[in-house]
Parts: structure tokens; sequence; C-alpha cells
């Protein structure tokens, strides 16, 4: 497995993360994220990331079980802070010191370790100064409960004010060939202060698989998000047939493109890969092998153009929350 440092302060983790998002009570759901999450291990992905709103906690104890007597050979990245109702939707953030260390407490609990590789509030609290919230990881790591700090969905200037206060070792943000515009000064800004790049939705929510169609079921969550409606739509999945005729002139998928297009963005940048069964970790391994030539960068770059895709990558009422 090739390895990436995450971050100048930071430790050397595999070159790839493995999301764990999804969490099913469908039967044999459990046993299915466990078997995927062993075999990334057993291939060499030991940055696993997750969150305590994942499931309810759900997911957290899943990882724990698929980690028990593994715990040295993997990186545990856990994001905190955001709140949810018993359906598990958004209600709001809580990233005041005292709440982000009581779900400190109850993650370790969860995951049954000691320590907390990389601790992350889910999105910056405009209701909580940054440094209040980093001072609170900040406290977390001297106590032993962390080792490092990262945030998600920042922009530079928060970015920059939680450098002041400790260390960032990673950035979590969204990023891909739809959505580039952490390129501007985020990305830069990350790189000035020697901060790695997380990126996360590598696929764009599925619009860079090349599987998707202008028929979304039946309550698909992606009917709230702009880019996946009407004419957006239809123009968008006319850019992923450029996409899908370069993978099909590779031998290979668009998805498997996309994200080696991502990889190979920076040796700064650790892409996060959801893997919801034991077969996908080869795929996406196999991904990272893909190389370009400097032509068919060039039109990648220029396809997917920053605001070349139609359409914001947040419903209105959620957009706020987003880092641009």
């Amino acid at each position: 497995m090739k390895t990436r440092k995450l971050g100048i302060n930071g430790p050397e983790v595999s070159s790839i993360a493995i999301g764990s998002r999804i969490v099913s009570d469908v039967e044999g759901a459990k046993e299915q994220t466990i078997k995927t999450l062993q075999t990334a291990i057993d291939r060499g992905i030991n940055f696993l990331n997750t969150a305590d709103f994942y499931g309810m906690g759900l997911n957290e104890l899943h990882i724990g079980e698929a980690i028990e007597g593994r715990r040295e050979q993997v990186f545990l990245s856990v994001k905190t802070g955001s709140m949810r109702d018993p359906k598990g939707r958004f209600i709001g953030l809580d990233c005041r010191p005292k709440a982000i260390k009581n779900f400190c407490s109850y993650s370790l609990t969860r995951l049954g370790v000691d320590v907390i590789d990389l601790y992350q509030p889910a999105r910056v609290d405009p209701n909580v100064p940054i440094e209040e919230t980093v001072g609170a990881i900040k406290d977390l790591i001297q106590e032993g409960k962390v080792r490092y700090l990262g945030l998600s969905e920042a922009n530079a200037d928060q970015l920059k004010r939680a450098y002041a206060v400790h260390p960032v070792s990673a950035l979590e943000i969204e990023y891909s060939l739809a959505t580039r515009f952490i390129e501007n000064e985020i990305l830069p800004t990350a790189r000035q202060l020697g901060v790695s790049v997380v990126p996360y939705s590598v696929l764009s929510y599925g619009l860079l698989s090349g599987n998707m169609t202008n028929q979304l079921s039946e309550g698909d969550f992606r009917k709230a998000f702009p880019r996946f409606q009407g004419a957006n739509l239809e123009y968008n999945l006319k850019l992923i047939d450029i996409l899908k005729e370069m993978a099909a002139q590779k031998g290979t998928s668009a998805g498997s493109l996309a994200l080696a297009w991502v990889y190979q963005q920076g040796e700064d940048i650790i892409p996060i890969v959801g893997m919801s069964r034991p077969e996908r970790v080869d795929d996406n391994l196999k991904a990272l092998e893909i190389e370009f030539t400097a032509s068919e960068m060039n039109l990648l770059n220029e396809t997917f153009k920053i605001g070349s895709v139609k359409g914001d990558r947040y419903p209105a009422m959620v957009q706020k929350w987003a880092a641009q």
C-alpha cells in the first residue's frame, strides 16, 4: 500500500481512506460492513473515516468490532458536532467545548479505544468561535484522548484561525471533478500551512460514476440537490459522457477515472472512498494505478473546469453550511 503523510505534523497513512457512512439495518448489513472494513485493513488501507452521527453511533460500534485486536493497524478519523433527530435528520450543530469533549467520550466508548487518531468538527459552528472548538480538541490532545486535529468543510479564513490555536493535520472537504471550488483559495491556503486535504464525495454523489440516468427513483435524497434537478441534470450527464468515453478507451469505469483524477492532484491529497462491499476494496485500489496522458488530463480539466457543472452542490436550506 502506498502511503501519504497527513500534514506536516502528522503520520504516514494509506494513500486513500475508507469511508463508512452508510449504516443499514437490513439483515446481514452489519456483518458485511465489518467484513469490508477488515478486507480494507488486510489490503493495507489503515485510514478509517467515520462520524459519531453515522447511524446514530452504530457505525462506530461496527468499526469497534472490526478493529478489535487490530487497533495498531488502523488510523481512526472521527467527525463530531452534527446534531440529528431520532430519524437521523440534520437539526443543527453543537461545537461548544463541553459538547465536543462529551461527544469524544461517547466515541471512545463506542469504538472501544483509548485514543482517537484524528478528531474534527463536521462543520464549523456559526454560533461558536472556531478558536473555542479547536481549543477543546487541543485539550483532548493534551489529555491523550486525541492525537491530531482535523477540520471539515472549513473555508480558508477558518483554517487559518484554527491553525493559530493548534496545528491542523487535515481538512476534510468535498472535492471532485464536479466540485472544484477549493482550488480558488482553500487548497492554496491548506498547502501554505502544510495541511493535507481529505476529499469526500469524489464521485459527486454518484454523478461521476457513469451509472446515473435522468430518472432518479422516488425518495432519492439527491432530488433535493440542484445539480440533480431537471435541466441541470440533463446538462451534467452530457459532461459525464465525455468521462465515460475516456474510460471506455482506457478499459475502466468513469468512477475509477474520477477517483484517479482526484488522487493525482497532489501528494497532499488523500481521498475518502466509500466501500460498502469487500469486492469494492480491490476495485478502488486498482483505480490508483490509472495513468493519464497530458492531453487526457487537459481534456478532463477543461471539461470539468470550475463552474462547468450546473447547479449548487447542496440544497438552499443547507448551502449556508458549505465552505464556499
